[in-house]
């Protein structure tokens, strides 16, 4: 295993030892033994810059089912290590920031960082996957774990519902993307990323083409809360803000837009791509601003602020799309729309977890997030404020901050959208700048009143929980970081220039470069007087007036009814869901075992049995069967008087007995039959059921002693009988049907030779159903883990009552 799986395993593995840690160290907080391994991934990331920077991408492989074309293959590009070192060194910063923000008395702290570290080693292999299928093992992983993250206090109703509608919709579009997958397996043949790259010209005309882009796209807008799924992040809030700052600033969301980047090659020159990574980017970015103003919650600003930045940078990796039917380097305007997608997903990674965290201190150290509650913090908080001001600034794109040039860089692309001759962009392009313009202002509009709102105005003592203090030093320099980071990519732009932003490109872009060539990136403040500067004032002025008349027109959010929200919708979807297959379950789960069976083995019969009628399959051939001798006889009769005997047995003992009886005389079936091995295994499989049996057993109340008489049921027998008689033509058809040889030759030949085996039974089950043998012990061991649960339960019930 190369150094790469390590790096993208190693906190998979090491949230295995974490409970270890807890339990044996409580003195000391667990995020203490977790910070160490973001902040050796970050460094050991940084290690591939100057690699990136060439253009030459690493790549790593380990077999893991080649026949089927699914390996474990790492791969290092500009792209991928530009969401490796956010995801590291976003990590380490909210590690450091949750060691201080949660209690290590009060909380369960080896749940959030087994939680925490699961996430971070899923997020990595998201990014640094080539194979599709194990990106999708990771994607899926990474829904699973922000699930519990979200959930983490359980205790609430608000954190359990925001964790179940993240889980469900971002699951669905996951669901979806699995789809668009297979779709391009059957086009291309294959899983490898870089090999869908390099065939995406002989896919493009295929019929399943598009079908795979929107099932890609799916995942996407589901994972990156685009516009009608935003839904879930909103509830997601609910999360500690050590997880929201993290899930929400640099990773989770975050994923949806590492895809659209990394299929951008494969699908960014079919007009659908365009119109609707653009059009969903700016329908999101303007409805998550407006509905941000809204919000009286902090971490609800946040949250749809969240909502309108993802759809900021999804509208210009579409928009730089439009650079892939211009297949020229030099003068091609639309590879700007690609820069400032990079850079400002750079950048609101940095002011995002900056306001998360602030906002975070201050429900901290005041005790509500609430806006209409707080005000007159700057003089208790003043660092607090200083690290606010300057987040929200950059977020609303205000010089000389970073989030000002990526701003004005998004100003430009739309506006060239205009000058496209293509998909009829010369009638609707003029949209895009309008709709960028007008969300822009609602930026400008819910940043002022993050800040302002909260740290200006009239101090209201009596509606705060706590008296408002500056945060301990500890929660503090995270923050401190991210904003430091704010104003030096504010100043100096080109420090990412060809280290970071010029490889992602070369990745979403790689048709536009020839050999030796590289994308000339250079981002500087001052263009002279431009529409863009004019855009920018407009904003400012515009802004600055909706912000002083906040309260005379916030009550136009009133006009819109309750009912006809996507949360209410969604609802009401899910409550009808719940209500329409209760109803259903309750017409046949009437609580009786045997109305189940009748159930399933009625199904049994009549689905077997049309099948051997319809497909003529019943087949009668004794030519291969075996001499009958006394001895079989002998034995059958036995298992069927054994078998006749249970039914009749008045005690759990008689009936243990001889159902042990029953299984011994078949494995000496098994001795006759000349089958040591199988007649081995059978012995020690019915050795070891007995023994359980009679443990089981003997725990359980006694049977009782009076008799009662069981009626006839035709019913019954006719079951029974069905059964019996459709496994025995289906057995008997089996054997004389053989469309293929006989397996078992492969296995007398090969087990030794091989597996180096000699019971050739505990070969085929270890070694070649190995895959098979470790599904069933892991469902065996779900199953005992269910039983141990509710038994404990019982048992701690016991104990209160």
């Amino acid at each position: 295993m190369s150094s790469l799986h390590l790096a993208i395993l190693a906190p998979l593995i090491l949230s295995v030892f974490i409970p270890l840690f807890y339990r044996v160290l409580r003195q000391i907080h667990t995020g203490w033994f977790v910070l160490p391994l973001p902040i050796l991934l970050f460094v050991y990331f940084l290690a591939f810059l100057p690699e990136t920077m060439r253009g030459k991408p690493l790549l790593e492989s380990i077999n893991w089912i080649p026949s089927l074309g699914i390996n474990f293959t790492a791969k290092v590009d500009g792209l991928g290590l530009l969401f490796a070192l956010l995801i590291t060194g976003i990590g380490a910063l909210v590690v450091l920031y949750s060691i201080y923000y949660l209690a290590k008395n009060k909380e369960k702290l080896s749940h959030f960082y087994v939680y925490l570290l699961l996430f971070m080693g899923a997020m990595l292999g998201v990014v640094l996957s080539d194979n599709l299928i194990v990106m999708y093992a990771f994607w899926e992983l990474t829904s699973f774990s922000s699930f519990l993250l979200i959930g983490y206090w359980y205790e609430r109703d608000k954190s359990r519902y925001g964790a179940q509608k993240s889980m469900l919709i971002t699951v669905f579009g996951g669901l979806a993307m699995l789809g668009g997958i297979i779709l391009l397996y059957i086009m291309a043949g294959t899983f490898s990323v870089t090999e869908l790259i390099s065939q995406s010209n002989a896919i493009f005309n295929h019929v399943l083409f598009v079908p795979a882009l929107l099932c890609i796209l799916l995942g996407a807008f589901t994972k990156s809360a685009q516009f009608p799924f935003y839904i879930w992040l909103p509830d997601a809030m609910e999360a500690p803000t050590p997880v929201s700052a993290y899930l929400h600033s640099a990773t989770m969301v975050k994923a949806g837009i590492y895809l659209v980047a990394r299929f951008t090659p494969v699908f960014g020159e079919h007009f659908l791509w365009f119109w609707l990574v653009t059009s969903a980017g700016i329908l999101t970015l303007i409805w998550g601003s407006i509905f941000a103003v809204k919000q009286t919650d902090l971490k609800a600003i946040l949250a749809f602020s969240t909502v309108s930045q993802l759809g900021l940078i999804m509208s210009l990796l579409g928009a730089g799309a439009a650079a892939l039917h211009y297949n020229f380097l030099e003068e091609n305007i639309y590879t700007v729309a690609v820069t400032a997608a990079i850079f400002h997903l750079i950048n609101h990674a940095t002011f995002k977890g900056s306001l998360f965290m602030a906002a975070g201190i201050v429900d901290h150290e005041t005790g509500t997030r609430d806006i209409r509650k707080l005000g007159g913090l700057m003089h208790f908080m003043p660092i607090t404020f200083s690290i606010s001001i300057i987040g929200a600034f950059s977020m609303a794109g205000l010089p000389p901050f970073n989030g000002f040039l990526s701003k004005e860089m998004f100003f430009t692309a739309m506006i060239h959208l205009t000058e496209m001759d293509l998909f009829n962009l010369e009638t609707w392009g003029v949209l895009f700048p309008v709709l960028a313009w007008i969300a822009s202002i609602f930026t400008f509009v819910y940043s002022m009143i993050l800040v302002f709102k909260t740290f200006t105005g009239k101090y209201q003592p009596d509606k705060l929980d706590k008296k408002p203090h500056e945060a301990p030093m500890g929660l503090l320099i995270s923050p401190v970081i991210l904003v430091s980071l704010v104003i030096i990519f504010g100043f100096f732009p080109n420090l990412l220039s060809e280290s970071l932003i010029s490889p992602a490109m070369a990745s979403i872009l790689p048709s536009l470069l020839g050999a030796g060539e590289e994308f000339m990136v250079h981002i500087s403040f001052w263009h002279g007087p431009n529409i863009e500067l004019f855009m920018t004032l407009g904003v400012i002025i515009l802004g600055i007036l909706l912000y002083k008349t906040h309260s005379r027109w916030k009550k136009i959010y009133q006009a819109i009814p309750e009912k006809l929200t996507l949360n209410r919708f969604y609802d009401f979807l899910l409550e009808g869901i719940q209500s329409v297959s209760y109803k259903l379950t309750k017409t046949y789960m009437n609580g009786s075992i045997r109305s189940y069976l009748v159930y399933i083995f009625a199904f049994f019969i009549v689905i077997l049995s049309t099948t051997l009628i319809e497909k003529n399959a019943f087949l009668f051939d004794t030519r291969d069967v075996s001499t009958i001798g006394v001895y079989e006889v002998a034995l059958a009769i036995l298992v069927v008087l054994g078998s006749i005997c249970i039914l009749f047995a008045r005690s759990r003992m008689t009936s243990i007995i001889l159902l042990g009886a029953v299984g011994y005389t078949v494995s000496l079936f098994y001795v006759l039959f000349r089958a040591p091995d199988l007649a081995l295994t059978q012995l020690v499989i019915e050795t070891i059921s007995v023994a359980l049996f009679l443990v089981c057993f003997y725990h359980l109340p006694k049977l009782r002693k009076f008799e009662t008489r069981m009626r006839f049921r035709l019913t019954n027998a006719v079951i029974s009988v069905g059964v019996g008689g459709i496994v025995t033509l289906i057995a008997l058809s089996a054997h004389s049907s053989k469309l293929f040889d006989s397996i078992s030759k492969y296995y007398v030949e090969n087990t030794y030779t091989e597996a180096a085996g000699k019971n050739m039974v505990n070969v085929i089950l270890v070694d070649f159903r190995g895959f098979d043998t470790l599904f069933e012990i892991t469902v065996l061991a779900i199953a005992s883990l269910g039983i141990f649960a509710m038994i404990k339960l019982r048992l701690n019930r016991r104990k209160e009552g």
